[in-house]
């Protein structure tokens, strides 16, 4: 298995990046693709799933986020490409509390996570998450602004691409008024 590849990000698309390491392009499916910058080096950290027809990689920016989405594909029914979709719009601190409050309801907003799949995730994750470390991993959350500014009727793609912009320090508020601003440009 690979743990990460180094390298300079040639190409951004919808959901995925390529880097160039040692002259091959890698194409790493990514959760925010639109967080890294082309022409940039970069360390992501890796999953390989390989099957009989398949080899694919899906990539993280920090340790913390692969070691969660790996907690997530041991939950029955629960795959690699429903697993990256909890990185675009929540926080690794956000979904461990959410998993640990058994809080249902925020998991049910992650795209194809039903009622049914988001007991599921609480049930064999809860208290088994105390090896990732959260404290490195981002303070707040992008899912409640995503989830207001989704209600205005924006697109997720765009959404995406102006989310690493946006000083998660501030109010949600503020936050809202800085994507408007990003958004009408």
């Amino acid at each position: 298995m690979f743990n990460y590849i180094k390298g300079k990000v040639t190409i951004i698309e919808s959901n995925m990046i390529v880097i160039e390491n040692g002259g091959i392009g890698y194409t790493v499916y990514v959760a925010n693709p639109y967080s890294f910058e082309e022409g940039t080096d970069e360390t992501v950290y890796l999953y390989n799933q390989i099957r009989e027809d398949e080899n694919t990689l899906y990539g993280f920016k920090s340790k913390e986020e692969r070691d969660l989405f790996l907690k997530l594909l041991g939950v029955k029914g629960l795959g690699p490409k429903v697993g990256i979709g909890f990185f675009a719009a929540g926080s690794v601190s956000g979904i461990v509390d959410a998993i640990e409050r058994e809080n249902v309801l925020y998991l049910k907003k992650f795209p194809k996570v039903g009622e049914k799949l988001a007991r599921q995730i609480v049930l064999d994750l809860k208290g088994k998450l105390g090896s990732i470390d959260v404290s490195t991993s981002s303070k707040t959350d992008s899912f409640e602004l995503i989830s207001v500014l989704e209600s205005l009727g924006y697109k997720s793609v765009d959404i995406n691409r102006i989310i690493p912009n946006i000083d998660k320090e501030k109010s949600i508020e503020d936050q809202v008024k800085d994507a408007l601003k990003m958004l009408l440009k």
